[in-house]
């Protein structure tokens, strides 16, 4: 997930057979590239345009949140800090017509 690269980055790795209890083996290639052992937690949520499922390992969606978090923790700081510029500016300009 470090590389910013690999979020656009489309893999097959085969296909997979949803079993009579619902249950879907996924292919070992994709286990063994992701990582993916026997009791791992995987969280499961609806594709683009409920066309599928998207399975994410839980500590990778624990970092996806984490990093929205900062980004987001960042945003809030530029936008106080536009507020503060603008009321500065605001009254600045208020002193200025006062003073003609």
């Amino acid at each position: 997930m470090d590389d910013k690269n690999t979020f656009h980055e489309f893999k097959c790795f085969g296909s997979a057979t949803v079993g009579a209890r619902g249950q879907v083996v996924i292919p070992a290639n994709a286990r063994k590239e992701l990582d993916i052992d026997a009791g791992a937690t995987l969280l499961v949520f609806l594709g683009p345009g409920r066309r599928g499922l998207l399975l994410f390992k839980a500590d990778a969606v624990e970092q996806m949140v984490r990093i929205a978090s900062e980004q987001l923790a960042s945003i809030e700081k530029l936008l106080k800090n536009n507020a503060k510029s603008e009321a500065t500016s605001r009254s600045s300009r208020e002193e200025v017509n006062e003073e003609n």
